[in-house]
């Protein structure tokens, strides 16, 4: 854990988030400034500051997108389509350094994304 980083300090309820869905592994949170009606962070507990911080042995990756596919059939978006992004560094707009996911949804998303 960072002591620094926002996304631990949500892990360890230091910082209040709207919750969607949680596990052993993982948290998945409203976004404070949504970019879409529906834009869920959805975040491994333990500490990683990227994707490319994750180990070729770990399983966290395929359970984020386990996670990303139940909450967008939780949410009601699976059907009609949503976007999962991940930045990573500084030309990725990686804004927060902990791996994350941004799951939006709930209206047509354009491309290219920026």
């Amino acid at each position: 854990m960072s002591h620094d980083c926002i996304f631990c300090k949500i892990v360890n309820k230091e910082i209040p988030a709207d919750v969607v869905y949680e596990d052993d592994l993982v948290i998945a949170f409203n976004d404070i400034a949504p970019q879409a009606p529906i834009h869920v962070i959805i975040i491994p507990k333990e500490h990683f500051d990227s994707i490319l911080s994750v180990s070729a042995e770990s399983d966290i990756i395929s359970h984020l997108h386990m996670v990303a596919n139940r909450i967008a059939l939780k949410l009601g978006i699976a059907k009609t389509g949503f976007r999962l992004v991940n930045n990573c560094g500084k030309d990725g707009n990686q804004t927060v350094p902990h791996l994350h996911y941004h799951l939006l949804g709930g209206r047509p998303l354009l491309w290219p994304p920026g």
